[in-house]
Formats: structure tokens, sequence, C-alpha cells
């Protein structure tokens, strides 16, 4: 069955809201087994949510509106479903005890305004909203259902996935969608697509390969329909990691952090960063999980060659030779966190960020990026492009990918 989410909001239009609900609703969907078919934004404007409605309704099955549900005169949505659907709005109890509680909890009289909330179309379903005080609203026509949900993140979610989703599921029987996910770091789109071509010829017509990338990464998402069962998809897998094992760190959709952090964990290993082009955003990245406590001691961003020599060791006659974007200098700044916080890992990294500083020998995205340990010592130089956001992410998780791969695996 296919599925369209409509996002009503003039803040989205003019991007002073960022819209991340349709791609978490989507993700939903496609859990249950609905394919998301088109995604939509539009304004507070009642003419388009019904010219859009009318289009959607022709060839969807199920519209998921997010927005417009609030209390001002701007909020149009309730309004422009209930006329849409030759309805009309009546007091809604459930509704209306719904917002006195919320009120209550508050220590506040509720308002005319907000009562106003309570009424509801008489035909729809109705979802009360445990989180606010706009009930979420369920409309069917000609066996198509159109749900419209509050735009806010911590009110939509739960109401999906609590109320709108198990409703749906009760009277529909949907196929299954079989999502496999192949998860990479340090090497492009165009090279995989160049390595598996044949793979991916071979795939059958039910199962479809999505390339993901982000900056630094890129997700391999082997989609199965109708027919698809488990071991097809898994032998698909395994095929294409065969082709670049050494790039793969998840088989599951998790972040590179996650994947080291257990790996830490595990081993019950520590590490420390000694930072300079990239301005402390790998220690920013190793201490975004919970408990990074545990295996993250601490870091030193030195920028400056003052901040090198003094507190990570470096050597004045190596800078004056080879620079602060060398082999050199990036192995002592890792070895110095290492000495200065007695962790189990050092990560150094040391380069040209951009958008200036480069030259021809060291153009704008040269890094060195050093990674020490009992075990030795591994350096490498990379060259990231001219980008200076891309250049610190990318170089951020190639370091994390090093002590994954060259370190952490060994044990």
């Amino acid at each position: 069955m296919k599925a369209a989410i409509l996002t009503i909001g003039d803040e989205l239009l003019i991007g002073q809201v960022l819209d991340t609900n349709s791609s978490w609703i989507a993700q939903q969907l496609n859990v249950l087994g609905i394919k998301v078919e088109e995604k939509i934004s539009i304004g507070d404007d009642a003419s388009a949510i019904k010219e859009v409605l009318t289009r959607l309704l022709a060839r969807i099955d199920f519209v998921f509106i997010t927005g417009g549900l609030g209390p001002t005169k701007d909020d149009l949505t309730k309004h422009t479903l209930t006329d849409y659907f030759n309805d009309h709005l009546v007091l809604h109890e459930a509704s209306l005890e719904n917002v006195k509680r919320i009120f209550k909890a508050f220590g506040r009289e509720i308002n005319e305004v907000n009562r106003q909330q309570a009424f509801q179309p008489l035909e729809a379903q109705v979802f009360v909203n445990r989180n606010g005080t706009a009930s979420g609203m369920g409309f069917e026509k000609g066996g198509k259902w159109v749900f419209s949900m509050p735009g806010v993140p911590f009110e939509m979610k739960p109401m999906l996935l609590e109320q709108m989703l198990p409703f749906l599921s009760q009277r529909f029987s949907f196929p299954q969608i079989i999502h496999r996910t192949i998860c990479t770091q340090g090497i492009g789109e165009s090279f995989v697509a160049e390595k598996i071509a044949d793979i991916e010829t071979a795939l059958p017509s039910y199962i479809k390969l999505a390339y993901l990338p982000s900056v630094g990464q890129l997700k391999l998402r082997l989609s199965g329909y109708g027919q698809a069962s488990e071991f097809e998809i898994e032998n698909f897998v395994n095929l294409i990691v065969a082709r670049i094992p050494e790039y793969v760190f998840a088989l599951e959709d998790r972040t590179l952090l996650e994947v080291l952090a257990d790996l830490l964990r595990a081993r019950g290993k520590t590490v420390a960063t000694a930072e300079s082009c990239t301005g402390g955003y790998i220690a920013h990245l190793l201490t975004s999980l919970p408990g990074s406590s545990g295996y993250y001691l601490g870091g030193l961003v030195a920028y400056s060659n003052i901040m090198k020599i003094k507190s990570l060791g470096v050597q004045q006659k190596d800078l004056d030779a080879f620079g602060a974007v060398s082999q050199q200098v990036v192995e002592q700044m890792a070895r110095g966190i290492l000495l200065s916080t007695g962790a189990d890992y050092g990560i150094a990294s040391s380069g040209i960020a951009g958008p200036d500083g480069g030259s021809v020998v060291k153009p704008v995205g040269t890094v060195w990026i050093a990674v020490v340990g009992k075990e030795g010592i591994f350096s490498k130089e990379f060259k990231f492009g001219d980008n200076r956001e891309r250049n610190i992410v990318r170089a951020a998780l190639t370091a994390l990918s090093i002590l994954r791969r060259k370190f952490l695996l060994n044990h």
C-alpha cells in the first residue's frame, strides 16, 4: 500500500523550521510495510491543502499530515479537513478533559481559545494527544485514510506509534518489507558502485539497492518487497561485504561512533585526543553518547605551534623542518596526549581545513592523522577536498575509523 506525507506550515517554506517529521514518519511506515511515494510541504493555505489532498487521494492509500492544529488563527488544518470531508465540529469530551488536565498541571485555567481545540469533526476518528492540547484525526473516504497530527515532534511521534499505526494494523494486512543496511566509512559512492556493479545488476526486480551518502560515510540499503526472503537478501549482503570488507563497520543502521564505543567498552580501553585542524570535533563525537566517560579520558585542541610544543612535547626542529601538517608532528601529538593522560590510545589530527592556508605541496584538505597505542603507531596523510566543514567531519570520522580498524579489531 502507498502513502504520502504532507507537512503544513509557512515556517517550513521560509526555512525557519527544519522538517524532521517527514523522514521519521517514513521510517516508521516502512517498518510497517507501507511504501512512502511522496513527501510534500505546503503553507498554511486552505485551498492548497484541499488541492494537494485531491491529487494524492486519486492514487495514494494513506496520507499523513503534520502541522496546523494549534490554537491560533493561522492553524487551518482541522477546519480545512472538516470542510473537505463534509463534516462539522462538535465538542469531543475526551479531548476537553485532556486539555483541562494539561492546563491544571501548569496551574492555569483553560481559556476559550484552548477550549476550541476540544472541538473535533463528528465523523473523524479522534486520537487524544497525551503530550499536548491538539488531538489528532483520522478521516476515511472510499477506503482511503487521511491522518492529521500535530507538527511538534514530541507530540507527533507517540501519537503515530502508539495510536495511529496500531489503529491501521488492526484494519489492514501489510506486506512485509525487509531492509538490510551496510554501513561503510572511507570509500565514496562511485567507487562502491564500480566494485559491486555486477552484484547490483544481478538483483531481482523485487530487491532494491539504495546508496545513502553523507559526509565521510556511505550506507547501502537493500530493500526486499513481496516475494523477497531474508535468506536471499542476506546472500546479497554477504556478496557486497566481500567486495569492500575493509570499509564496512556495521551490518545494521548504526553510527560509526556507536560501533566504536561498544568496542572500547567491551575491551575496557580508553582514548584521548590531540586536535589541531579538527578543532575538538573528534572529542565532540566521542563524548556525544551517554556513558562516554567510561572510555574517553579527555583531550586538547592544540591549534597553535606554541600549544603543540608546550602541551604535547612537539619538537621545534620538526615544526621548522616539516611543518605542523606532517607525519612527524602528528605522531608526536598522538604520543604526547597518550603520555599526559595515560589513555590506552591517543588520536591526533593536523591539517589545513581551509578555505585558505594551502600550498602546492600541501593543498587545502591535506590532513595528517595518527593513532597510537601499545601496539604501535599508525599515521597517514589524507586529501579531503576544499570544503572546510566537510574536511573537519571527514577527518574526525577517518580518525575514529582508523582506531577501530587498525587497533580494536585486532584484539
